[in-house]
């Protein structure tokens, strides 16, 4: 689901050919036939945007068949866990949790807290910041003093509070007839795939549910990736061979990026970035811990000091905290999108951009050439000129007089970017596998690394304020930036990668184990997840011993963090007693002689503790956890099908529609995300969509990925002779009905029009897209690569410039794969008339700056639902009309 893994990923679905031939069936759930789909056993054609009802009726048809696997779930995961009687859910509140807030559109977790059985406890749950939210940026998180009790338990997992029964009454409403009815699929399709996940899953087989980008690309695209892991975790399908949530990363080194992220809000190895409550390293250590005592982040101490004797060295020394002050903190929301916005308002000055291409490849690519058009100025590193950096020249905002060349102040300064086999370094896939790789051409001329240019730079501003006294300069003075070199002025990637797995500064040897990261500032490390990578001074990541060489239990090709553990949580792989499942699935086992766990892959557990081992009442962190808490990164030992805090819109993921939907929700009176960040702004307008009027102006939906043939927003790929004469277009690909409908041709020009812009493409009549009935009503769907721009050999409009933005609350990305449209025959209107064209648009939706902009449509107690509600609607249907958008939003 959320993936064309043949089309996106095609080397890694060599693996699913080589299963299948195997036997493995494959299902394949998406709203378009692709490549991926003619590799599988079946295609579901789903209704995008709908992933969750879908999940949801899979979760409600196993628990109301009795089908989890109930020794893995009560053992396991928290089922067995009373939520206090406080909490009310969706099905109480019509869509909503408890503790929603309609005057900041946000929730108050408290009620949604375990119940304790300590007297006196106060009952809040603690918040482990590993993904530090918006909210949690401005300290919004939970986090109270002192021993906050024991959970409540029903072992029986009878009792209506446990998270067990939340989870069924949660998801009753979830059927088989509501599936069809939100995501346009047959019954007996659903059904197909609901015997064949469970029948396929369970003591003796597993499951893999794979995804990708796709699925984070909505206003609930965290809560796509928690529907998918509770059907997991019911089924027994996370620790085990052959199961697990795999998230498909690309070559671009996505998953690394985030290991050791390029995202405002966390620090390396997934600890969060301080924001404006943690005032001390003390505070913001206790915010990182779990309340409830257990599991590795109890460490976080050590990892983070750790961290900061990598940036600081000998200036960060227990009597300044180790420099903690130098880091910032963050207040709110500091996303790419928010800072765009920034640019426009004229409060961000220059721009460091690389390894991306926002004018074509962001939601609402005149909102990102905008910004970039009103920088002072702006660094751009590519392997060829881009759109980015020609945006005062050449935009398609320049031939509709938006942005003026001889007025722009945009200063940019482009530097040539050596590609990845012009330089040495790792690439960290979706395995978790760190690999590294040798440089195999010399770059030319004056191209250079990443790791050059970041290198130099910090040189050269630290020379350059050598002599400042200014308290602001001291945390780039005292920064430690001592690489060693390579032939020439290269800094050495391997050195670097070394800082990265840590490093004892007793005795200048690398360490072997996050385990042995220190608080009191006598260790140094990057990134703690990937301490081994360079254990005993040895490049682990540079091992090439194949499967045909060595068994793959032994885990002899590159390095996977952490410590080489090859499945994460392997401990659930065995029943509560050490013993596998079964024979046929067994992974990793107790060994009563050697005391320590034994199998096919490095125990992701404590490898002398054995099964029985039950802990102090007063134990925290590793030593806290017993002999059966798999999960040893959760601060209660257990996977969560249920969860209390560390989300902002719910402790249990519910099907919403997207921002812009042709259908009214069938399953809630609450239409979409209520916590969804929205952008009021004039260059950023919503389609209308139920319970506002007119949503049949933009009748249509499309979404948007990608061809095997060109990557991402095509700087690598449009430049190219041979993968330019392969796909030579933009095209956009509509059913026969719809041709029909509207009146395309194949291979004739049309424009797709939303409330942003229109764009033009070639048609593909194709039947790999089909129209969908919902409630009687006929969908069409329609499916645009998203590749092109206007430089390169292979020119074209730009298709995310149709998609707005409004974001997933949790993690800030963008939905960008459900848009409604309209589609007309023929080229667009230039220039001008453009502007004229897509306003008169506006005009007929009724599109002003409050469209789609109000979170609630459904009746709360504590909402104020008087502001705005159009005449004859009915309470409970909230939303506004406008007769238009206003001549100045235009421009």
């Amino acid at each position: 689901m959320g993936s064309n893994m043949a089309e996106a990923h095609p080397v890694a679905f060599q693996w699913v050919t080589e299963a299948k031939v195997r036997g493995t069936h494959i299902i394949h759930i998406d709203p378009r036939f692709t490549r991926t789909s003619a590799h599988s056993n079946q295609h579901v054609r789903i209704r995008v945007g709908s992933d969750i009802a879908f999940l949801g009726g899979v979760v409600n048809y196993i628990l109301s068949h009795d089908l989890h696997f109930k020794e893995y779930v009560q053992a396991y995961t928290n089922a067995t866990f009373l939520v206090n009687e406080n909490f009310q859910d969706t099905e109480d509140l019509d869509g909503l949790f408890s503790g929603y807030d309609p005057e900041t559109g946000s929730y108050d977790s408290s009620s949604w807290a375990y119940e304790t059985v300590e007297e006196g406890a106060d009952g809040r749950q603690g918040s482990t910041l590993i993904s530090a939210t918006p909210a949690q940026a401005k300290g919004g998180h939970e986090a109270p003093p002192g021993q906050p009790g024991t959970i409540a338990t029903d072992p029986t997992m009878t009792h209506p509070r446990c998270v067990l029964q939340i989870l069924k009454r949660h998801y009753s409403r979830y059927t088989p007839e509501m599936v069809e009815r939100v995501c346009g699929i047959t019954q007996r399709q659903f059904l197909d795939v609901c015997r064949a996940w469970t029948e396929n899953s369970g003591r003796e087989k597993t499951t893999a549910l794979i995804y990708s980008v796709g699925w984070t690309q909505h206003t609930v695209g965290a809560q796509y990736i928690r529907a998918g892991s509770i059907v997991q975790m019911l089924l027994g399908n996370l620790g085990r061979p052959g199961s697990g949530i795999l998230a498909l990363r690309g070559h671009a080194s996505i998953q690394g990026s985030t290991d050791i992220p390029t995202l405002y809000n966390l620090l390396p190895g997934y600890m969060p970035m301080p924001n404006v409550t943690h005032h001390t390293l003390e505070k913001f250590v206790e915010d990182v811990r779990h309340v409830y005592r257990k599991g590795y982040w109890w460490n976080a101490d050590a990892y983070m000091v750790s961290l900061l004797k990598e940036y600081w060295g000998d200036a960060a020394t227990p009597e300044n905290n180790f420099c903690y002050d130098y880091l910032p903190r963050i207040d709110g929301d500091h996303g790419t999108y928010q800072t765009t916005m920034d640019m426009i308002a004229g409060k961000v000055y220059g721009y460091f951009l690389m390894g991306q291409n926002p004018a074509v490849g962001s939601a609402n690519g005149q909102l990102q050439r905008l910004g970039l058009a009103n920088l002072e100025w702006l660094v751009v590193r590519d392997l060829a000129m881009i759109e980015s950096a020609t945006v005062w020249r050449d935009s398609p905002e320049i031939e509709r007089g938006e942005i003026v060349t001889e007025k722009c102040p945009t200063e940019v300064f482009f530097f040539p970017a050596a590609s990845h086999v012009e330089k040495c370094g790792t690439f960290t896939q979706t395995q978790r596998m760190v690999q590294w790789r040798d440089v195999a051409v010399e770059p030319i001329d004056d191209r250079r690394s990443d790791l050059w240019f970041f290198y130099h730079l910090g040189r050269i501003l630290r020379e350059k304020l050598q002599h400042s006294e200014d308290e602001r300069d001291r945390p780039l003075l005292d920064m430690a930036w001592d690489y060693e070199m390579e032939e020439g002025d290269e800094p050495s990637a391997a050195d670097v990668l070394r800082h990265i797995n840590g490093i004892d500064l007793k005795t200048g040897r690398t360490l072997s184990t996050y385990e042995d990261l220190k608080n009191d500032g006598s260790t140094k490390c990057g990134c703690w997840i990937y301490t081994g990578v360079y254990a005993d001074e040895t490049n682990l990541a540079r091992r090439r011993n194949s499967r045909f060489q060595h068994p793959i239990s032994e885990g002899q090709w590159a390095f996977v963090w952490p410590l080489n553990r090859r499945i994460l949580y392997n401990r659930a792989s065995a029943d509560p007693e050490g013993r596998p499942w079964s024979e046929r699935k067994a992974l990793m086992w107790w060994d009563e002689e050697k005391r320590e766990w034994v199998g096919g892959d490095k125990p992701d557990f404590q490898r002398h503790k054995p099964p029985d081992f039950r802990p102090a009442p007063d134990a925290h962190g590793p030593e806290a956890l017993s002999g059966d808490d798999a999960f040893i990164m959760m601060g209660d030992g257990k996977a969560a099908l249920y969860t209390p805090t560390g989300l902002v819109d719910g402790p249990l993921p519910t099907h919403y529609e997207p921002e812009e939907s042709p259908v009214r929700n069938p399953l809630y009176g609450q239409q979409s995300n209520p916590t969804r960040t929205i952008y009021k702004k004039t260059f950023n307008p919503y389609n209308p969509s139920p319970p506002q009027p007119h949503e049949e102006v933009f009748p249509y939906v499309f979404t948007a990925s990608r061809y095997t043939e060109h990557h991402t927003a095509g700087a690598m790929s449009r430049t190219l002779p041979y993968l330019s004469e392969l796909q030579p277009g933009l095209t956009v690909e509509v059913s026969p009905e719809l041709a029909a409908e509207r009146g395309l041709h194949h291979m004739g020009w049309a424009h797709v029009i939303t409330s942003r812009t229109a764009v033009e493409a070639k048609v593909v009549v194709t039947d790999r897209l089909a129209p969908l009935k919902l409630d009687g009503r006929t969908v069409h769907q329609m499916w645009m690569p998203i590749h092109w721009g206007n430089l390169g050999i292979t020119v074209g409009d730009v298709t995310n410039d149709l998609i707005g933005v409004v974001l997933d609350s949790n993690v800030l990305i963008q939905e960008s794969k459900v848009i409604t449209c309209d589609i007309q025959p023929g080229r667009r209107p230039r220039g001008p008339e453009l502007l004229a064209y897509v306003a008169e648009y506006r005009r007929r939706a009724g599109v002003t700056l409050d469209t789609g902009t109000h979170e609630l449509t459904v009746d709360y107690p504590e909402a104020d639902m008087s502001s705005g509600a159009p005449d004859g609607q009915q309470p409970g249907q909230g939303g506004t009309s406008s007769p238009g958008y206003g001549p100045e939003a235009s421009s």
